[in-house]
Parts: C-alpha cells; structure tokens; sequence
C-alpha cells in the first residue's frame, strides 16, 4: 500500500468523538486546577491576598509564589518555558502563571482565582524591536568565492508579526499518583519529552513517570514543550494525594503556550545583468518572550536557497516581556522565504527576467553554503512542472494587466525547501493468534496521519490488509521512537517500523521451529519461509495466527531500531514549488487567493492521501500567514486579540481548491524506504508567493505581513 491513497486508521474514532483526549480523561475522585496569571508584563509580585479564595466553596489549596508547590529547576533547554512556575516573585510577561487554584469542580476553582488580589512593582514592559539587544552573532562565516560583486544591486527590508499555533484542542494535563509513580494524561507531541521534563522537575525517576498522549488536536508545534499546566497538575496531584486536571482557557494558551516571534529581515543582493546572483546578505532580527529561551533562526533559509559565491547571515535577538517564543509549522523558514522570495522577485522584475526563469538561472546544484552535494533535488522539475500544468506561460508580463471585472488578476510563485533529516527510533511490532499485529512507539499523531504510516509500513511489510494492523501510539512505556517535529516523524519512524516488522518474521520463524506444537518443529530455520502473513516450508503454508494457536503462546513480538543518519558528505531537504492566482478588488482592496498548485519532491510518499492532505494544510495555514495572522500586543504586553474571534485564520471561503502533486524520486541516501518530511515543506515559500502574486495583479508590493487590505488601498 505504500505509495497509494489509505484511509486514516484513526479516522472513525475521531469523527464519532470516540478518541480519548487528554481532557476527556475521567478518573474518580478528580480535582480541578485553574491557573492564576499575571495582570501586569513586567515587574515583582509585592503581595497576594488568597484568604477570601482559600474560604470560597470546594477549594482545597491555593499554591501562589508565597506558598509554593516544590519544583526543581530544569536541566535542559526546551522549547517551552525557561522557569518551573510560581518558583520566584519576578514578572516577565503578561499572563505568566503566579498561583494555581485546585478545587472540587472547575467553576469552584474559576471563580476562587478570581477572588485573589495581588499587588505588584511594575516596570515598564518591552515588547517593541527598538528595546536593547541581547545578542547578535553571525550564523555561519561568510560563504566566500567570487569577490568580483555584480552591477546590479537590490535591498529591501521585510517583517512578520506574532503569530499563534490555534490548536483546536487546548493544553490540558490530568495526573494521579500511585504511591510514588506518576501517570500523566496530557497533551504533547512526545511522550518522552513530557517525561524527561518532569523527571526534572519532579526529582523523580523517568521510570516512575507513565505519560499518555494517545491522541493530540492539533499541534504546529506549540505542544513541544510542556507549559505550566503540566507540572502545577502533577505537583498539586502529589501534595493533596488525589488526582488533578487543568486545562487553560485559549486566552491562556496564547499568553503562555508560545507564539512564532516577530521577525525583521534586510535583503541585499548583487547580481550580474543577466540575473547571475554574486552576493546575499540577509541580517535578520528576530523577538525571544522573556519566559522562554528559544529564538528563531530566521535569516537562515538563505544559507541553502539560491547559488550565489558569497553568502552571509546575521542574527539578532530581542528580548521582550512575552511568554517563550517557540517553534511554529517551519520555524525560521516560513519566515525567512518571505523575505527572500520576495526578494528573488523584486530584483527579477528590475532585471525584466520571468521569476521561474530566475530561480532556475540561480539553481543550487550544491549546497550553496558548503559545497556539498545534495542526498537529491528534483527543484527544477518542480519548478518546470509546476509552471507547465498552472499554465504559468499565459502569464501577463506587466503588474496589474489583468481585470475582471472589479478585480485585478495576478499570479505568483515561490520555492519551498525544508530540511531533512533521520533520527534512531526503535518499534515494537507484535504478531496475535487472531491474524492481527501491533506496532508501538512512543511517536504521537497531531493530526498529521502517523498512525496509518504506521500501519501502511507494517502491513507492507508482513504482508497482511491495513486493516489487521492496530498502531499503538503516545504512551511513553513504548519503545522511544521519534517525537512529532521537524518534519521527521514518517523518515524516522518508517524503517524502525520496517526494521521492526522484518525482525518479528525471525521471532515467528524461531518459534516454528522451536516450539514442540509447532508442524515446523525441528526443521532447519533458512528452510522456512514467510510470505505474506504466511509461513511455509516443504508443501506446508500456514497463517501466523494459525501457527500461534497451533503452538498455544499468545504471541510474538520484536523491537527494530533505526540509526540516527550520519552523512556529513551531503545536504539533505525536501524540495518544491508554489504557483498561486491571487485577484484583489480594486476598490476595496480585498485580496482572495483563487488558485493554487503546489509541486513537492520529497522522496518516497507512503500513503499519498494523507500526504496531500498535509500540504493542503500547510498551505492553508501560510494563507493565514500572508493575508490574516497577527497577534496585537498592547503597551502593557498583553495579547489583545487572544481568542478565535479576533484572531483570524483562514476559513472555508478564504481557500481555493488546492491542486498538490508529488515527485516519484525516493531518497535512498536517506534511508531504504526513502521518505523525506513533508509536514512543514507546504507553508514555506506560501506567503512569498501571496505576495508576489498580489504585485502582479495590483503593482503593490507589500513587505510588512500580513497583506491586508489598508495596505493595498490608496
């Protein structure tokens, strides 16, 4: 089945509201915790009053930084907040979680937070690009070749605003204790970071932590980390000794559930008149949230774009009163190709060269800044494919050539490249009685479809119907496959699974041979073969499940791993290209992307259905990116539009039919089953070519995101 368009295994469960979410974990006895945030974005917490909510009904404790719960520091750096919560006075943004409520019911513990008064020392918060540089430092040295620049030369700047990840399912963690073992129900896109985070700063041993993410709604990777929710429930759950569920309200999740940072990038470049480039300097300016410690690497997408013999980026890092930064679908690239492929069209149109045209005259046949040689790259079949089937030759050569009516017509294109990439992971695969077969790993399903990957590469693999293969996912007792992130999940869990279903082939084949029920009993082992759910040897053939009863065991099982790549001899990405009609009403100057085609060469596609579907959504989120997504801050550094009222997404009439065709060039060097990620590969480039397609129909070019329609008026 690989290679074909499969059904999601899980797709039954979800549509009939029958898969378990964290927040719908009902355990008896359970209290409910309801996080107190900060009302200001900078300062020292001087006081707080807790008497009137520690007597108001059903509450049974108010932890605050006055009363602590016990948490250690954490080790490692991760994607979320830099401080376990209520551990210090400081404020560092607004909505920063300083007490937690746990009461008999939700709404008890609701409207107990609201009773607490506190008292702060305010400072002025700064969430603005002109407060003080933490650092700037440059990415990588200079790449340097040619030192003869080109005549002609080209600098803009371009900016992204905040974004938010606008999960459907909100964070939500449910813990109970077993004397001293932990079980967490939550929300996360891997078992094992929440485990290794609370091992930190529980101090408890990572075996005594069971954590279970069976099913996640939506990630884009604002569940990586683990927000404050998760450890305020299981420290609150360990000192009352009964169980705890929290779940933050979505003003809560924008506040301290991360956000993409604000981005400024300057473009310059130098080319010679026939459109050769010669040099790219990209300084980019990126935001870092005071909770956190991550920064977004933004000018970096540059360094492995275009050919160019001289190539620098920098890196500036603003640090201001915002909950963590943190990664958001293609972190750094979906904001750095705005820039540069706006750029590639600004400086094609002051040269008069056909923007396809002038990516392909500045190819990378190597990686631009090493010199090394790609794994593979198909981009100049995407590129010519792509403009072929969108009919990109009919295209006006002028700005604003086109009306209908009242609306003025233009297309645009932009390339999209996402990094590549294997880890090790290791999967259990089971063989029952009844002819079915299991395959574990502690890998998690956003949405993203990884379940059926699972099941597709096994049953491929065993050679039995999908349907008799029950993925088993997001519990961290599984073997550790890889997390949901960086667009690695299906290249790196894919040949453990494989590896895993060829390896419970040998376990089966021992079993015939060794098990005194077995009709293979005694037979020489390489005499035994296993084809097809089978195995046969000597005129006999026999179904594994038939077998496993014959020998009377309840099953058999085996646990493949997969190495982490090592290959400094290449560079590894996933490759494509984005065609768009974009028509923007010339008196109110409203932009409506009318169509799209995107064309992706990312090796092997295991089930083309969910593939598809995935850069459909990656599209549809850069729509959003382009014309809709800002999150507002005010001068007290608090998000104004925190909700799904005011914070506008992309809905059903926003989107045109998105037409997404895939390459047929595996990746061997990547792995023997030759996936490369496609989840974050469709956002990138999606805005640029959104821009370029709205100059085209108006001569209008907007650098500062998103392009609203005050932007193209006047």
């Amino acid at each position: 089945m690989i290679g074909h368009d499969v059904d999601r295994v899980d797709g039954r469960i979800k549509v009939t509201g029958a898969a378990p979410y964290a927040a719908d974990t009902k355990i008896p006895g359970v209290t409910y915790g309801y996080l107190v945030t900060s009302t200001v974005g900078r300062g020292q917490i001087t006081g707080m009053d807790t008497a009137a909510a520690l007597a108001s009904p059903g509450v049974l404790a108010v932890y605050t930084p006055f009363n602590p719960l016990k948490l250690f520091a954490y080790v490692q750096e991760q994607n979320d907040e830099r401080l376990p919560p209520l551990q210090d006075k400081e404020i560092r943004f607004f909505g920063q979680a300083i007490g937690f409520v746990v009461a008999e019911t939700w709404e008890q513990a609701r409207d107990a937070a609201g009773l607490i008064t506190t008292t702060y020392q305010q400072q002025p918060p700064i969430t603005e690009f002109p407060g003080r540089t933490l650092q700037k430092f440059d990415e990588v040295e200079e790449v340097v070749g040619a030192q003869t620049l080109g005549d002609i030369t080209f600098t803009a700047s371009y900016t992204t605003p905040f974004q938010h990840h606008c999960a459907m399912e909100p964070h939500a963690t449910v813990a109970t204790w077993n004397n001293d073992h932990l079980t967490v129900y939550t929300v996360s896109q891997g078992a094992l970071l929440v485990q290794r985070r609370l091992s930190e700063t529980l101090g408890v041993d990572p075996v005594k932590i069971h954590v279970l993410s069976p099913h996640v709604g939506g990630g884009f990777g604002g569940k990586w980390g683990n927000w404050a929710q998760v450890p305020l429930a299981c420290a609150a759950s360990r000192a009352l000794g009964r169980p705890v569920k929290a779940v933050l309200t979505r003003e809560q999740v924008f506040a301290m559930a991360g956000h993409r940072p604000m981005t400024r990038q300057t473009i310059s470049m130098t080319c010679t008149a026939d459109g050769k480039l010669t040099s790219i300097v990209n300084d980019g300016v990126t935001s870092r949230g005071l909770g956190g410690n991550w920064s977004e690497s933004v000018a970096n997408w540059t360094l492995t774009t275009y050919a160019s013999p001289n190539i620098r980026v920098t890196k500036t890092i603003m640090p201001l009163n915002l909950g963590a930064a943190t990664v958001m679908r293609a972190p750094g690239e979906a904001n750095g190709s705005f820039a540069l492929e706006s750029a590639m069209d600004e400086l094609a149109e002051q040269l008069g060269i056909d923007p396809v045209e002038m990516r392909l005259r500045n190819y990378a046949t190597l990686v631009p800044n090493t010199g090394k040689p790609w794994s593979s790259k198909h981009l100049d079949e995407c590129y010519r494919r792509g403009a072929e089937e969108f009919g990109w030759s009919r295209r006006a050569k002028q700005v604003r050539a086109t009306v209908d009516g009242d609306w003025l017509v233009g297309t645009g294109m932009a390339t999209a490249t996402y990094g590549a990439s294997r880890g090790q992971a290791s999967i259990k695969v089971r063989l029952y009685p009844n002819g079915t077969a299991s395959v574990s790993g502690t890998a998690a399903d956003l949405g993203t479809g990884q379940y059926t990957v699972f099941a597709i590469l096994a049953a491929d693999e065993l050679g039995i119907p999908v349907a008799r293969v029950r993925p088993e996912l997001g519990d961290s007792t599984s073997p550790a496959a890889a997390n949901a992130g960086g667009s690695n999940s299906t290249c790196t869990n894919g040949p453990a699974v494989q590896v895993a279903a060829r390896s419970v082939q040998t376990e089966l084949i021992t079993l015939a041979v060794t098990n005194p029920r077995s009709p293979f009993h005694g037979k020489d082992p390489a005499s035994i073969v296993y084809r097809d759910g089978s195995v046969s040897s000597g005129g006999l053939t026999m179904s594994f499940g038939t077998l496993l009863t014959t020998c009377d065991v309840g099953g058999v099982e085996a646990i493949g791993t997969s190495p982490r790549l090592v290959d400094p001899e290449h560079g590894y990405r996933s490759f494509g290209a984005h065609f768009c009609e974009v028509r923007v009403h010339r008196l109110t100057g409203e932009p409506r992307v009318t169509r799209w085609l995107s064309v992706c060469d990312a090796g092997t596609i295991v089930n083309t259905k969910a593939a598809r579907s995935q850069i459909q959504g990656a599209v549809v989120m850069g729509i959003g990116q382009a014309l809709l997504e800002a999150t507002e801050v005010d001068a007290s550094a608090r998000f104004t539009n925190a909700n799904l009222a005011s914070y506008l997404v992309p809905v059903h009439a926003d989107v045109p039919r998105i037409d997404v065709r895939f390459l047929d060039h595996p990746d061997p060097l990547v792995s023997g089953l030759g996936a490369k990620g496609i989840g974050e590969l469709g956002i990138v480039g999606v805005a640029g070519a959104i821009a370029n397609a709205v100059h085209h129909a108006t001569g209008v070019r907007v650098r500062d995101l998103p392009i609203t329609l005050d932007k193209l008026l006047g």
